[in-house]
């Protein structure tokens, strides 16, 4: 009899430390599950919408800087000016980083709509490239130059062939002025009007084309070895971060607005591109 309720009482304190054990394991399993649960729901994920080089480097600077802080960013690349904007407005993406001031405002005006540049970034000064000439003295009469067709950057093209005396527009410093505005063309220019992104495409069938850095960069070619002229560092045109108004004071693109302007990007434009492209802050 002893020995048969010695056995039972070994046989229920086993089974208590066996439960115990279990349910220690169990909880901490939970525990660690929450944990995980919690560390994922702290990670806040946006969308920013941006041409390849150098907006979608830049965001890549800046991409492990916001995980420390707790955001996800993705970056969607575009190939194109427009849909960018489009994108940003049909809230397809939370942000975009491709364009200057004017160009977003011309789009406003077009499309009226509202949307808010947040901080300033970088220039990007345009430059004039070609196949077939080392200078502008060798341009000769009637040469073809090649220019963006879209509003803002065709007319910062013409501004350029003015500051360099190929041409005089009608104002002097108006920026959506097209080739029917030039009052003086000594060379006889034709003025080839074409999508941004084409222009590198087409060195080989004109005598010169005013290229956006951003398209010079993804054809390889490197704006102080091989542009003819350029814009100088004090290009008005800085390259912003836009936003809708519904979320332009939502943490998480306050803290991608302040990592886009803090020390770390700053010297990486400064030492990537060596001035082709400068910070604007």
């Amino acid at each position: 009899m002893k020995k048969s309720l010695l056995f039972l009482t070994l046989i229920l304190t086993f089974a208590f430390i066996l439960s115990g054990c279990t349910k220690s394991n169990n909880t901490a399993a939970t525990s660690n599950a929450n944990s995980n649960t919690d560390s994922s729901a702290k990670m806040t994920k946006i969308v920013v919408g941006a041409t390849p080089n150098p907006h979608a480097e830049i965001l890549n600077v800046v991409k492990p800087i916001l995980a420390k802080e707790g955001v996800d960013l993705e970056i969607k690349e575009f190939t194109d000016y427009v849909t960018p904007n489009t994108a940003l407005v049909d809230k397809q993406i939370d942000a975009n980083f491709f364009q200057h001031v004017p160009y977003l405002e011309d789009f406003e005006k077009k499309n009226n709509v509202k949307l808010v540049p947040l901080v300033k970034v970088h220039v990007e000064p345009m430059g004039a490239y070609s196949k077939k000439i080392k200078s502008k003295d060798e341009l000769k009469d009637g040469a073809t130059v090649a220019v963006p067709n879209d509003a803002t950057n065709e007319g910062r093209a013409l501004l350029l062939l003015q500051k360099e005396g190929l041409i005089k527009l009608k104002d002097p410093n108006g920026l959506t002025q097209t080739p029917r505005d030039i009052v003086d063309n000594p060379k006889h220019l034709k003025i080839v009007e074409l999508e941004a992104p084409q222009l590198p495409r087409t060195l080989q069938d004109v005598d010169l084309a005013i290229i956006n850095t951003n398209f010079a960069l993804e054809a390889n070619l490197n704006p102080l070895k091989d542009a003819i002229f350029m814009e100088d560092k004090n290009s008005p045109y800085a390259n912003v971060l836009v936003v809708r108004q519904d979320n332009q004071n939502d943490p998480a693109i306050q803290k991608l607005a302040k990592a886009l302007n803090s020390e770390e990007v700053k010297k990486f434009i400064e030492d990537k591109y060596k001035g082709a492209i400068v910070p604007a802050f």
